[in-house]
């Protein structure tokens, strides 16, 4: 079976992970957007783009999702601070369920696919595994 005439999975994050992640870091604790950009990486996104970073907070505050406003200090320049707002309370909170079931979900497909996995094949998916090579190796090359 040829991988070009095979539909890719959509393996990855939800759209707009990084606001619902941004969402909860900046709940955990105020925080400057240099912090949030060291921080997302924890959460999964490994290469955030600092522009994109600083684009989606100022929308998330046009929004009123967030609100920040300027630290000044001795040691360096002003930097903003940015906290949630009552209305960015209740988006995480909303995330945070979406995610929830999102997860439960994918723990019952993860749990039929271990359990297909784990039998032995039918001859067809023998055939089919057969010219593709290791079942491991092609879950490997799969981004999630």
């Amino acid at each position: 079976m040829a991988a070009k005439h095979l539909e890719e999975p959509q393996g990855g994050l939800p759209r707009n992970y990084l606001r619902a992640s941004l969402l909860l870091l900046i709940g955990e604790t105020p925080a400057h957007g240099y912090d949030l950009l060291d921080q997302i990486a924890g959460l999964g996104l490994h290469s955030v783009d600092p522009g994109g970073l600083y684009r989606a907070l100022r929308v998330m505050e046009s929004e009123g999702l967030v609100a920040s406003e300027w630290e000044h200090s001795s040691a360096g320049p002003a930097r903003r601070t940015y906290r949630l707002t009552s209305d960015g309370v209740d988006w995480l909170h909303a995330w945070a369920g979406a995610l929830r079931e999102s997860h439960r979900y994918l723990s019952a497909y993860l749990e039929r696919y271990d359990g297909m996995a784990s039998a032995p094949m039918g001859p067809a998916a023998a055939d089919a595994d057969a010219g593709d090579g290791d079942l491991d190796a092609v879950a490997e090359g799969v981004r999630l």
